[in-house]
């Protein structure tokens, strides 16, 4: 009897299995030999048919559902709907520029023949959720000084009014009335909104572009000095961002012109 180690009965192969067994009284041999599999998996087959798991289930249950494709296709089946649903996936952005400003920070990595005692510099981001527009800088440190001259710079360079910082919980981000950072928002006129504790995720947008400063700009470029990283080469990489790169979640335009179509609209008349 050829018998194939990998071979996976399908539903429709087990159902039938069940149905032969029953009205045509195949003995177990016959079953093996026919769909080329050992007797112990028909003897497996014939005793989950008894229980019913090949029959069409009742429940909302996703992995219950797929006990009728099999127990080993589960992974599979589990892997397909978590694909659906990523492509199903809506995304939320804001409806004018400075509705929603997404604010980070990251710590940077040391620079090649850079000591170990030396302190460490800080990126701090801010992105608009509507247009994508980027902002950023290197500071010292991050604390709420740090964090309340970044935000007055942002506001100084950006030509919309900035309606609400979104930060995670961080101690440069949140704290008493007397925080250098909430201070600096109410000067501006500017809210705050804070993610979840213990979910960064839920700041994705500042994430992301985190990630792809590390990946596209402070990976790729050999820095003289700290100066040099500090000053001259944000500035080229933040301008290629805003009006060069394609962002996939804009259509593939860049951020420049979605504030230009916005900023350019016809202005609807009252009659």
């Amino acid at each position: 009897m050829n018998i194939h180690k990998r071979t996976r009965l399908t539903l429709l192969d087990r159902q039938e299995i069940w149905q032969l067994y029953q009205t045509r009284l195949w003995k177990v041999v016959q079953l093996a030999e026919h769909f080329h599999v050992s007797r112990p998996t028909i003897y497996d087959v014939l005793k989950r048919a008894r229980l019913q798991e090949f029959t069409s289930r009742n429940s909302t249950n996703q992995r219950f559902k797929t006990l009728q494709y099999g127990l080993k296709r589960l992974a599979k089946v589990e892997q397909t709907i978590q694909e659906r649903l990523k492509r199903e996936a809506k995304r939320y952005n804001k409806s004018y520029p400075g509705e929603l400003v997404h604010f980070d920070t990251k710590r940077l990595p040391f620079l090649k023949g850079q000591s170990a005692n030396e302190p460490r510099e800080y990126l701090f981001v801010a992105i608009d959720d509507f247009s994508r527009e980027l902002y950023a800088d290197i500071l010292p440190d991050k604390t709420q000084h740090s964090a309340a001259c970044f935000l007055t710079s942002t506001v100084a360079q950006c030509p919309y009014q900035i309606d609400y910082a979104y930060s995670d919980n961080g101690k440069e981000f949140k704290g008493t009335d007397g925080h250098a950072f909430i201070k600096a928002c109410k000067q501006h006129g500017i809210g705050q909104k804070f993610t979840r504790v213990n979910r960064p995720q839920t700041n994705g947008k500042a994430e992301r572009v985190i990630r792809t400063l590390m990946d596209m700009w402070h990976s790729k470029i050999h820095f003289k000095d700290c100066s040099d990283r500090r000053r001259i080469q944000p500035l080229r990489f933040i301008n290629f961002y805003n009006t060069v790169k394609p962002h996939k979640s804009l259509n593939n335009a860049t951020p420049y012109e979605i504030l230009n179509a916005y900023f350019n609209q016809p202005i609807c008349k009252l009659p």
